[in-house]
């Protein structure tokens, strides 16, 4: 029992329908009440009417009334057990997700969004399984399996005893073949996950594939992987049709040994016909139900190994929480503040990747993030976002400690472009107001202006309609760049970080992009991480970066006389003969 303790995880998301939950019960209840009456209906049939030759209308009504509840009553609780399964499993996706995707990207470094997904989509499906089908059949044949066992008793106790004996000689290869299906089952499935899993990761990356001309190599792992599923499946098909074949052997021969008993009762006068055809048909329920409970166990055991999976992801707190006490954040003040911040992300604590930095940004000033890779300029935007917390020091906006403000209210204040861009699997439209949901078509229409992406959307098959396709593939680097940077004017946020926003643009795309954000940009802080000359002079102040340290500020052309590191990123990197 202490294996399926989990599944009492789900009682809270089972709690707000416990009405219904009830009434499935009594349904349940009633269903396995008119089962084991049918045995006893059929006992007054024969010993009344075809023994006794008694008039055979009103048995026969009788027999029919009793089949019309257990109709009913099984299709209600059916309904009823079906309809928590699909509510209940609705609800436990739902929290899960809205559970995850608060989480801090800290919380990610350690588990695979591939993993997430999976608890969201097949331990749902075993929990949906088992609330609207197994655990209901479980309950449905545990009565039926008591109750039949009783009745055995009451009808023959001197057969009841041979019968248990060879209840046993079936329990024993449901249990042992059961289990052994059971493994294969999870092994199939595994198998498929398999398949799924790489055919996934190469359509991902089919252009690659394509690329290398690995066509016929990658469908010869494929082919090899659908195989090995199919083998394993094969395994569990052959190990089911044993089971089966044994069960019903087993079950038919108790059934023959027991009615043989039976007809020599009742040659002997020692039972009626009737009870004889009742204790058979006992016999009969319960040994199905016997098998049935030992099937839906291990259903139970696998939802509850689901169960505690579910629960063990909800009950993750993510590192970054908002504090008990709420500040709210000044609309004016003396801008961002880096108090001696350092940083080393959890996944590598011995490595810092910030180190002592102390920043002060104005509101208004455009500064510049410059430094080689692994700098920890990218560092610095995750610390300002609060996606982490610093081990030591702290940041400040508008002299409010970040720590001591709501995450969501923070970022709110502040836009971004990554170099990175995404791009979600919706229209144009929805892409860029995915910056500010409340927005209006103008709106929308004038922040694509304003990052010189309006022309080139009206050009597409339905303009600001057009699906751009899982992760923008419909559309160039430069394009999807110039969505993001719409998306983040239309925000219209107090402070702006780019991370080199205009990598991907062409020339004359860059100059566009370069005059939008320019405009947006004015009286407003703005934060770029640059590699690019154009960006950078611009800039009201320079910020070099290296190792994790500030090892050097300034204008363009002081930080050229002055900086080493600067002025050697700037003759590789900034194309300086400009």
């Amino acid at each position: 029992m202490q294996r399926l303790t989990p599944l009492s995880g789900l009682w809270p998301f089972l709690r707000p329908y416990r009405v219904r939950a009830l009434l499935a019960a009594l349904a349940l209840l009633v269903a396995a009440t008119a089962t084991l009456l049918l045995p006893v209906a059929f006992r007054y049939l024969i010993d009344h009417v075809f023994v006794q030759h008694k008039a055979v209308d009103g048995y026969f009504l009788a027999l029919l009334a009793l089949a019309l509840v257990l109709a009913l009553f099984t299709a209600l609780r059916f309904y009823l057990v079906s309809w928590l399964g699909e509510r209940v499993t609705a609800d436990v996706r739902s929290a899960v997700y809205r559970h995850v995707i608060r989480m801090s990207p800290e919380y990610f470094e350690t588990l695979q969004t591939g993993e997430v997904l999976s608890r969201l989509t097949t331990d749902t499906t075993l929990v949906q399984t088992v609330i609207g089908t197994s655990l209901s059949m479980g309950l449905r044949n545990l009565l039926l399996m008591l109750g039949g066992l009783v009745m055995l008793a009451v009808t023959s106790p001197s057969l009841t005893g041979y019968i248990l004996v060879t209840l046993l000689l079936v329990i024993l290869p449901i249990l042992i073949f059961g289990r052994r299906v059971r493994a294969l089952s999870r092994s199939s499935q595994d198998r498929i996950a398999d398949s799924s899993a790489m055919a996934g990761e190469t359509l991902n990356a089919v252009q690659t594939v394509q690329a290398f001309a690995q066509e016929a190599r990658e469908t010869v792992r494929f082919d090899g992987s659908v195989a090995l599923s199919f083998d394993t499946a094969l395994a569990r098909i052959r190990a089911r049709s044993q089971l089966t074949a044994v069960v019903i052997m087993l079950v038919f021969g108790a059934v023959v040994f027991v009615l043989w008993l039976g007809a020599r009762a009742v040659l002997a006068g020692e039972m009626s016909s009737g009870l004889l055809a009742q204790f058979i048909l006992y016999a009969v329920v319960t040994a199905g139900a016997i098998g049935a409970v030992a099937e839906v166990s291990g259903d139970l055991q696998r939802a509850a190994g689901a169960t505690e999976r579910l629960m063990a992801l909800l009950a993750q707190r993510s590192p970054v929480q908002p504090p008990a006490q709420l500040l709210p954040l000044p609309a004016t003040g003396d801008g961002l503040q880096l108090q001696d911040v350092s940083f080393a992300y959890p996944s590598r604590p011995g490595q810092p990747s910030l180190s002592g930095i102390s920043l002060a940004i104005r509101p208004g000033e455009q500064v510049s993030l410059v430094g080689p890779s692994g700098a920890g300029k990218t560092t610095l935007f995750q610390l300002l976002l609060r996606f982490y917390d610093p081990q030591v020091g702290r940041i400040t906006l508008n002299g409010v400690d970040v720590a001591r403000l709501d995450p969501q209210a923070l970022r709110r204040h502040i836009g971004i472009v990554l170099q990175d861009t995404v791009i979600f699997g919706a229209s144009a439209l929805e892409n860029i107001r995915y910056g500010r949901p409340e927005a209006t078509d103008e709106e929308v229409f004038a922040a694509a202006r304003a990052a010189a992406a309006h022309d080139f959307i009206e050009k597409l098959p339905d303009g600001y309609h057009s699906y751009l396709g899982e992760r923008g593939v419909r559309l160039s680097g430069g394009q999807r760049q110039r969505i993001a940077i719409a998306r983040a004017i239309l925000k219209n946020p107090p402070i702006l970080l780019l991370d080199e926003a205009t990598s991907a643009l062409d020339a004359e795309s860059e100059q566009l992009v370069q005059q939008a954000l320019e405009r947006a940009a004015a009286g407003r802080t703005t934060i770029v991480i640059a590699h690019r000359l154009a960006t950078v002079k611009q800039a009201d102040r320079i910020v070099v970066l290296e190792q994790g340290r500030i090892v050097a500020e300034g204008t363009h052309g002081e930080l050229l006389q002055r900086s080493p590191l600067y002025a050697r990123l700037a003759a590789l990197q900034f194309n300086t003969e400009h």
